[in-house]
């Protein structure tokens, strides 16, 4: 099965704000009967974007390093829950099943798993829609270093963006929907 694969925070020590706009996106998902993709977590906003998920009728896949679920961090009630050996079996799932990919705000995991399937899209091994929810502008940084970059010629501007920006979670599926 395919859906929205979502890369965001494990971590429940976050402000109000993130956990707000992964419930939201969670039940847009559902009302819109897009299933669920996503790291198999039920802490910080994995947790809460899966709850959202399910308490709206969604479908709800999970993928999950065996060594971190037996830590008890899976979302057990997960319609699928896949568990791999590792971390790279886990992202070559996730990014198997999606249609398209979303990065709310996160750690070093989120930024490592969505720079992964941007540089993946740059080399055209995929042409799949990824858009960053970039609340209370959390990625502004990250957007800056990407100016960064080409500012320096280190990477170079596209006729093609390979990444969306969206401020709030229905404006996600404007850009899934074009």
């Amino acid at each position: 099965m395919q859906g929205l694969c979502v890369y965001c925070a494990s971590s429940n020590n976050v402000d109000a704000v993130y956990f707000d706009a992964a419930r939201a996106l969670g039940r847009e998902m559902a009302r819109r009967g897009l299933p669920l993709i996503y790291g198999g977590g039920n802490v910080g906003l994995m947790g809460a974007l899966a709850t959202a998920v399910h308490a709206g009728g969604g479908q709800v896949i999970g993928v999950i390093p065996h060594a971190l679920r037996d830590r008890e961090l899976a979302y057990l009630l997960a319609d699928e829950l896949i568990i791999t050996p590792g971390m790279r079996e886990r992202k070559a799932e996730m990014e198997r099943r999606a249609l398209g990919f979303v990065a709310l705000p996160g750690g070093l995991g989120t930024l490592e798993e969505v720079l992964e399937v941007l540089t993946s899209k740059q080399l055209q091994y995929h042409a799949k829609p990824i858009v960053f929810l970039n609340t209370a502008g959390f990625f502004d940084p990250l957007f800056s270093l990407f100016d960064h970059m080409r500012e320096h010629r280190f990477t170079t501007h596209h006729s093609v963006p390979l990444y969306q920006i969206a401020g709030a979670p229905l404006d996600i599926f404007a850009h899934l929907d074009s």
